[in-house]
């Protein structure tokens, strides 16, 4: 099944670019906390702030996702019916069997994560498997699993905490802003000044970067897991009506957030997430075009 990653090369090389964009991001940062200061101890910092963050995104970005939506791990026993159609399915797309997780909550969701195909993670919440037959489950483990063979979950991981980071990262410089005010500015000049507004500017835009970049990676991967998906099953009708299934669930899962709702197979805030201007900030395309392209394959 080799054919069906496409993804595989790119998704790598994006995602060394977003952690190098990532360190150049962090360090221009401290410069600008070191200039207003008059402190080069903080771009020391800043310098390996970022080298630590870079690593511990790619090693333990996996397991923060896990831990936040308190996922636990099962064995054959716990659940043989969800054991074994990822089995078959692992088979199937020459893919190591991923470890697999259950989050405890009512809304019908899933994702994969983790490094590499050799540590991959696929989490479904036990609402999904509450209302999902066996073939409408098998289309959702064959599209998380293309996700792990296109490599989007190292990807989408690492976006995780690395733009929350630089979330965090502007709400610390405004709080700091706001509590100290301009520190050396007036003894810095007009050229100082001006640095200094435009660090502010690029770090009040940082969310929105942030939020850009996900949007980026998030749409035409989903497109291409259904596609993979789909071929891996021989049966684009189980993934459609499991879509169908799952967007026709109201509520949000429990502990939604905003930096990892790109993860998910289905927006995680619920059906009545995308509505107005929120859909320009939408991290999946819509449902009803997914099932649309899914159904139109199986003519």
């Amino acid at each position: 099944m080799a054919t069906i990653y496409t993804s595989y090369d790119s998704n790598v090389r994006k995602t060394w670019l977003l952690m190098g964009l990532f360190m150049v991001f962090v360090v221009a940062i401290g410069w600008t906390f070191s200039y207003i200061y008059n402190s080069p101890g903080i771009f020391v910092f800043a310098v390996i702030l970022s080298v630590v963050m870079n690593i511990g995104s790619y090693w333990f970005s996996d397991k923060l996702v896990l831990g936040m939506y308190r996922a636990r791990e099962i064995q054959e026993q716990d659940n043989s019916d969800l054991w074994h159609v990822t089995e078959n399915l692992a088979i199937t797309a020459g893919l190591p069997m991923p470890k697999l997780y259950i989050i405890d909550d009512h809304a019908p969701n899933a994702f994969a994560t983790g490094r590499n195909k050799d540590h991959a993670a696929v989490a479904v919440t036990s609402g999904l498997l509450a209302i999902l037959n066996r073939t409408e489950l098998e289309g959702v483990i064959a599209h998380e699993l293309s996700h792990i063979g296109n490599r989007d979950i190292l990807l989408q991981t690492v976006v995780v905490v690395l733009v929350g980071f630089i979330s965090i990262l502007a709400d610390m410089f405004l709080r700091t802003r706001l509590l100290h005010g301009g520190g050396d500015r007036d003894e810095k000049g007009g050229a100082g000044g001006i640095l200094i507004i435009l660090g502010i500017v690029f770090i009040i835009l940082s969310p929105i970067i942030g939020q850009l970049i996900k949007l980026a990676i998030s749409r035409k991967r989903e497109f291409l897991a259904d596609a993979s998906g789909a071929l891996l099953t021989r049966y684009p009708e189980g993934l459609a009506s499991a879509l169908e299934k799952i967007s026709g669930f109201q509520g949000p899962l429990a502990r939604a957030n905003n930096a990892t709702a790109h993860m998910f197979i289905s927006n995680p805030f619920g059906a009545g997430a995308g509505k107005g201007v929120a859909k320009l900030f939408m991290t999946h395309p819509p449902v009803e075009e997914r099932i649309k392209i899914l159904r139109g394959m199986s003519m």
